[in-house]
């Protein structure tokens, strides 16, 4: 029973150290040793817990997805109104804050690493439709008079100024930041609401 607890800590260790080596250093610096020096372990502690580079890209992505989704959870049921909530889960998505900003740091990684990993590729699709999926049933929400094409429309459209957002903010937080992401996301809103 100790080692598994072992075995978590130690995942735990070096799922932080995973993450904090992606957001800083990108996809080029991610290597085991990278990793391990981090966590303050060998190598060999680290390919116990994670097979190779594409394992502790998947563990990355995993983490990244269950965060934003349980704030997404969070921020849909304190809303008021449909448009309250989705206004709400968007702006949880937006990198608005430094954490947010080293979440799509996270992302824009596995992105690149997604383009010539057809698996990597495949669970990315899984995750970001997960979120379009979301952002449409809170449009539908929004605008019950739209037929589903619509909806799905405004949501890929929304769930793409968003991410474009996150990836220029990554790199240009003073153009991208907040202010203008909330700018942004408001004006989006604004266009939905009276179409």
């Amino acid at each position: 029973m100790a080692r598994r607890r072992d075995l978590h800590g130690q995942q735990e260790r070096l799922s932080a150290a995973t993450w904090a080596v992606l957001a800083e250093q990108g996809l080029p610096g991610l290597t085991l040793r990278a990793v391990a020096e981090r966590a303050g372990c060998t190598t060999g502690m680290v390919l116990h817990a994670f097979a190779d580079k594409r394992a502790l890209l998947v563990h990355a992505r995993e983490v990244l997805h269950d965060r934003t989704g349980v704030r997404a959870d969070a921020a849909a049921s304190t809303a008021g109104t449909p448009l309250d909530a989705l206004r709400a889960v968007l702006l949880q998505a937006a990198s608005t804050s430094a954490e947010k900003r080293e979440e799509a740091r996270v992302w824009i990684g596995f992105l690149a690493a997604a383009l010539a990993d057809p698996a990597l590729a495949e669970l990315h699709q899984r995750y970001n439709r997960s979120f379009v999926d979301r952002i449409g049933r809170l449009v539908a929400a929004v605008r019950p008079d739209w037929g589903r094409a619509a909806c799905a429309t405004a949501a890929t459209t929304l769930v793409a100024l968003v991410e474009g957002l996150n990836a220029l903010a990554a790199v240009d937080p003073d153009t991208y930041g907040e202010p203008a992401q909330r700018s942004a996301i408001e004006a989006a809103l604004a266009r939905l609401n009276a179409g």
